[in-house]
């Protein structure tokens, strides 16, 4: 599986604006982190990922395909929300997972199409589906689309490596804002290392 791709220019740019986050980098070095341009499975893997941790996410991705085979849409609408909640899910992700499969494959959404859509538009498609808000949105345009400039304000362990890399206590909007500022363009790089920062034992 591919990793995210970066290199010395987002490195060399995040060092010039934010010496901070800079001697994060310099100690860290580079971060290898898997993404899946399937956008389908891509999806269906952030869905299941809600508000459960990794290890167990990736347990109940491997049930889903070993009961569906291949995470394509044409293969889970062959079976039932029941079945699909087997696997570890609770019911709602199931459905939403079972509506996302159907819409797809039926062409009722062409997921396909939001690859040509800038960062908001995407965004404004993707979270008309069942189960889908910003916070999944933004975990495909990294992990999927590797869009460059994704830092998300729904994401708690951004906020915690936040928290952890310039000692706040709290974190306002404004505050949120002008930190992307300073990432931009190459926000999504930033949002690696604040993972790495909140996560040390994902190392």
């Amino acid at each position: 599986m591919p990793f995210f791709t970066y290199g010395q220019k987002e490195i060399a740019h995040l060092k010039a604006k934010d010496p901070v986050l800079g001697a994060y980098i310099e100690q860290r070095g580079m971060i290898y982190r898997s993404v899946n341009p399937d956008l389908f499975s891509a999806l269906v893997s952030s869905i299941i990922s809600q508000q459960i941790t990794g290890k167990a996410a990736q347990t109940v991705f491997q049930r889903l395909k070993d009961l569906a085979g291949e995470i394509k849409p044409e293969n889970i609408v062959k079976h039932t929300i029941e079945e699909l909640q087997k696997c570890g899910m609770s019911f709602r992700k199931a459905s939403y997972i079972r509506d996302l499969s159907e819409k797809v494959a039926t062409k009722t959404f062409d997921l396909e199409s939001i690859r040509a859509l800038n960062d908001e538009e995407l965004i404004e498609k993707l979270i008309k589906l069942k189960g889908i808000g910003r916070w999944t949105a933004e975990m495909l345009m990294i992990f999927s689309l590797e869009r460059s400039n994704v830092l998300s304000y729904n994401d708690l362990a951004i906020f915690r490596g936040l928290r952890m890399l310039y000692g706040f206590s709290e974190i306002t909007k404004d505050e949120f804002v002008k930190i992307k500022e300073r990432y931009a363009p190459f926000a999504s790089v930033a949002s690696l290392y604040l993972w790495d920062l909140a996560n040390p034992n994902n190392k």
